[in-house]
């Protein structure tokens, strides 16, 4: 018998707080951001909606492009913007693919549902510009939205749909219910109901993807707990998964391999 004591989810949820230096490694973000864009060729606040964050980043590689990678920014769905996160689309560009980073509308002056829409927007916007196979990733609450595409009640256009491959949620979130408990609750205002419907644990996978669920391994128990959970599950509803735990990685240096078009998480993406 296995026995479980009472947790604390507002401490079991809570990423900053539990990492050394988390206010340095954040604040190098932005400045890597604006590093990447100075220097990458493509377009910047491309438009796909009439919502003001209804806009997108697309990096282009600098020859033909073989395809679509997509980066979805986390924040817990009500903070961040994609100026942060721009350089998170280097190891794709630098493997020949073009690189769409979505922006999105923010709890809680949006549902996450909304939230869910609008990157599905971006998605099909984007995809009308560029050929190829499309590889979705995100970064936690992104990487909650990106399983949602992948999903039989994905929002994407059916000729969109068609094109995923891959789809690598880093530090994703898959059963939302936990988080009633939080007090980030106050912004998100989910319900049991609403939590249910918005968690993609809950819904059938597209039969011709393959997931990959990816987190650090040093990562608060619950990001390994629902990492291996939709692994587990999707698995079990028949298509090609696989759980990695990348080793002295965190929260917020997970995604550093993203920078890199030879690391193993890209590699995983791009396969």
């Amino acid at each position: 018998m296995v026995a479980f004591q009472k947790t604390d989810w507002n401490d079991a949820y809570e990423n900053g707080g539990n990492i050394a230096n988390s206010e340095e490694i954040k604040s190098r973000w932005p400045v890597e951001a604006a590093n990447f864009r100075a220097n990458a060729k493509g377009e910047l606040d491309i438009s796909y909606g009439s919502e003001e964050r209804a806009k997108y980043d697309l990096f282009l590689p600098a020859g033909e492009s073989k395809g679509l990678f997509v980066f979805v920014h986390g924040g817990y769905w009500q903070s961040t913007d994609i100026s942060i996160w721009s350089h998170c689309a280097k190891g794709a560009v630098d493997a020949g693919y073009a690189a769409l980073i979505p922006d999105y509308t923010l709890c809680p002056e949006v549902t996450i549902d909304q939230i869910t829409q609008m990157v599905a927007q971006a998605v099909n916007h984007a995809a009308s510009k560029i050929d190829g196979p499309i590889m979705l990733t995100g970064h936690s609450a992104g990487g909650h939205i990106v399983a949602e595409l992948g999903t039989t009640q994905t929002q994407l256009d059916k000729k969109t749909a068609a094109r995923l491959t891959n789809i690598v949620p880093i530090s994703g979130l898959f059963d939302l219910r936990p988080l009633i408990h939080t007090k980030l609750n106050e912004a998100l205002k989910l319900t049991i109901d609403s939590a249910e419907q918005n968690s993609p644990a809950f819904k059938m996978p597209l039969p011709h993807i393959r997931l990959t669920a990816w987190v650090g391994g040093n990562e608060r128990h619950e990001f390994l707990r629902q990492n291996a959970l939709i692994a587990n599950i999707w698995h079990g509803l028949g298509i090609l998964t696989d759980a990695v735990e990348e080793p002295d990685k965190h929260h917020f240096n997970v995604i550093d391999g993203l920078l890199d078009k030879d690391s193993a998480l890209m590699r995983t993406v791009l396969a």
